[in-house]
């Protein structure tokens, strides 16, 4: 796209994400380079490192705003008198939310900073704030256990959502079931839920 006014700093910097989202979806990570964005904003390479360190950290904002919009997304789910059903909405809003943009959501697990870089404090906060929603509500169904089982017991289940909504979003699925995805993690989230009730339920 040609420039058609002089941007401030705020603006570019929109203007410059707004482009890089669309090159992702449209390319992937191999498609993303800064002569690229340059020339859909009609500025010159160089103008992004006024902004941007590099284009690691556009990558790092545009995963921060997917993972604000996760969050935005489960704050809204209404608190379940069973916490089983509070963690199997906490599921299907993920699954629901991933389909949104596919492309984007998997840059969050294909981008790979250099090694010996670690992703920023703010990022972190991110994830451990997502994370610290699954724990809320596996918390009641571990029947007091310590903190460490909850941690573990949480990312177990994250980790198995995040599998199968993986492998729908890259259109994977297929090759392995016939099910769909909702299926998959309806059994997914009861049976390790389950599984959970028989390991903490109080002893007789």
């Amino acid at each position: 796209m040609g420039r058609r006014s002089v941007h401030t700093a705020e603006q570019l910097r929109e203007v410059i994400l707004e482009a890089s989202a669309a090159i992702l979806q449209e390319q992937g990570l191999q498609g993303l380079s800064a002569r690229e964005i340059a020339r859909r904003i009609g500025y010159s390479p160089g103008t992004l490192y006024n902004i941007f360190e590099n284009l690691d950290d556009i990558v790092l904002t545009i995963e921060g705003r997917m993972l604000d919009g996760l969050a935005a997304s489960l704050a809204v789910l209404p608190a379940e008198a069973d916490p089983r059903r509070d963690v199997r909405n906490l599921a299907f809003a993920y699954l629901d939310y991933t389909q949104t943009h596919p492309k984007l959501w998997n840059l969050l697990f294909e981008h790979h900073l250099p090694a010996g870089r670690d992703v920023p404090a703010w990022y972190r906060a991110k994830l451990d704030g997502l994370l610290e929603r699954v724990e809320n509500a596996v918390r009641p169904l571990v029947h007091g256990a310590g903190e460490d089982a909850v941690k573990r017991s949480a990312r177990v289940l994250w980790a198995g959502v995040h599998g199968i909504t993986s492998l729908s979003t890259a259109d994977k699925l297929s090759n392995i079931t016939s099910e769909t995805a909702s299926l998959l993690i309806d059994d997914l989230v009861g049976l390790y839920l389950a599984g959970l009730n028989a390991e903490y339920a109080p002893k007789a």
